[in-house]
């Protein structure tokens, strides 16, 4: 519903570009000559590299960003929209394509191992998730929507500087890196929705139940700007930031791998089991509806009205399966059919008050936080940071999807001069986001790194790529081939 509201108010001409229909709107094809000079530098390193493992100079590079969501948190998968923009950080993949249908992948980091594969047998573990895992993704992602065309071989050699378990979407970026490479040499000219809608599936291949933020901010980012991302269907509005503040990444470094665990799932299911609850309550269809904004779609209510709903009709206390089989009338086997993923089974509690409240003030905040963009005022900068510090609240409380460490380091952000600073990410370890005035970014900068990293030693040694001011980014792209020198 929400994204509906959203569309109508965009002009024609801006929708029809958004279309897929149209084909106009394209990941980008970039010249080397057009980079600015730190990425000439990269650029030509990562070329050496892949020269040095394969005898060969790459063909074209795919490039990819990672992301920092300012508000919006864990309501993607609810239908509702975010408020994310790209970072400058990004996953490069440099590429060679071949004519055969082997996968050879090396990665520039000597830290990560080799894989090879046939694109006619790829093996995705969901079990035994690893770095090219995320490739294969990407890659399968492609072969899923090829309409029986054969594609050619790649050897590929990645590249990141995305911090990696750390809530900036390192893992969505290769996935989508992938499925652009493999796009790019199979000659395929799928829109920028059509690439995010792909990857936003194909991710599911690794067990992750994600929403689509990583992967639509990613090939929609525009440098300078951020973008209210809505779905159903996709559209992404450009967000102008005020001025004056920037916005500062810290990571917590504590590290957590989202596909490895099933604390993020659990987060869907419960989600997903509250919908179904209020639906069954509200004498609804609930096995047709599995997000929280369908339900709100379907009672025509507005967001205030279904965090009294929630109240009215769920309880604060968890939920048992055995409660849950009995107010849906099924059997825990229609459950797990209906209800549950393969990593969640085994889940015998479920939070339904707690994340229902959580997802419908979030989706609030992230309007309310628009609203401010688009209309700014003396304090703007004030009611965007008690937003965020807001959000940060209701994550760490409602969805607890934050940890010790992350907390603290959010009360060191604050202490040491944000307006505002909130998990982003997933959670459970990651990164914090912090708006920050433009006056006082060096100051902040030196007082967190004094108070988080100089008191740990682990962290005072990962401090460069742990701790920065980002501008908003721009999106995926194609870079032609380095010329040998």
């Amino acid at each position: 519903m929400l994204s509906k509201l959203i569309r109508r108010m965009l002009p024609n001409s801006w929708i029809e570009r958004m279309s897929d229909k149209s084909g106009r709107d394209r990941p980008p094809v970039k010249d080397f000559s057009k980079l600015d000079e730190n990425q000439k530098i990269r650029y030509q390193e990562l070329s050496t590299s892949f020269k040095e493992k394969y005898g060969k100079l790459p063909q074209f590079f795919a490039s990819v960003p990672g992301r920092v969501n300012l508000i919006g948190e864990h309501i993607d998968y609810c239908g509702y929209s975010v408020l994310p923009m790209a970072v400058e950080q990004t996953i490069i993949i440099a590429a060679h394509m071949t004519n055969d249908d082997k996968i050879s992948l090396s990665n520039k980091d000597p830290e990560f191992e080799d894989h090879e594969c046939s694109i006619d047998n790829i093996t995705i573990d969901k079990s035994s998730v690893t770095w090219y895992t995320y490739f294969l993704c990407g890659l399968q992602g492609i072969k899923d929507n090829a309409e029986d065309k054969k594609l050619r071989g790649l050897q590929c050699m990645v590249d990141g500087n995305i911090p990696r378990c750390a809530g900036l979407s390192s893992s969505s970026a290769l996935v989508c890196c992938s499925s652009l490479a493999v796009a790019y040499s199979n000659g395929f000219k799928f829109s920028k929705i059509k690439l995010a809608e792909m990857c936003a599936s194909s991710e599911r291949y690794c067990g992750t139940e994600g929403g689509g933020m990583d992967q639509s901010i990613a090939f929609m980012a525009e440098s300078g700007q951020a973008k209210l991302i809505s779905f159903n269907p996709l559209t992404a509005v450009p967000v102008q930031l005020p001025p004056g503040v920037v916005f500062v990444v810290s990571n917590s470094c504590v590290k957590m791998h989202k596909a490895a665990t099933c604390h993020y799932n659990v987060r869907v299911v419960e989600c997903r089991l509250a919908a179904q609850v209020i639906a069954k309550k509200k004498n609804l269809d609930w096995q047709s509806l599995r997000k929280l904004s369908e339900i709100q779609e379907a009672l025509k209510y507005d967001v205030k009205e279904m965090l009294t709903c929630v109240k009215e009709l769920l309880h604060s206390e968890p939920y048992t399966k055995e409660e849950i089989c009995s107010l849906l009338e099924v059997s825990s086997q229609e459950l797990a059919e209906t209800s549950l993923s393969a990593n969640t089974l085994h889940v015998e509690q479920f939070k339904l008050y707690d994340r229902a409240t959580h997802v419908y003030g979030e989706a609030s905040r992230v309007l309310e936080f628009k609203a401010i963009c688009d209309m700014p005022s003396e304090d703007a900068c004030q009611r965007l940071g008690q937003l965020m510090n807001e959000s940060h609240t209701s994550c760490s409380k409602l969805y607890e999807c934050s940890c010790e460490e992350l907390d603290k380091l959010v009360e060191i952000c604050l202490k040491s001069g944000a307006l505002g600073s909130r998990l982003t990410g997933a959670g459970w370890g990651g990164c914090a986001v912090s708006l920050v005035p433009q006056e006082i970014v060096e100051s902040f900068l030196e007082k967190v790194k004094t108070e988080h990293y100089l008191t740990n030693p682990e962290r005072a040694n990962k401090v460069t790529e742990s701790l920065f001011a980002s501008r908003p980014g721009g999106c995926a792209f194609i870079c032609k081939k380095i010329k040998e020198q």
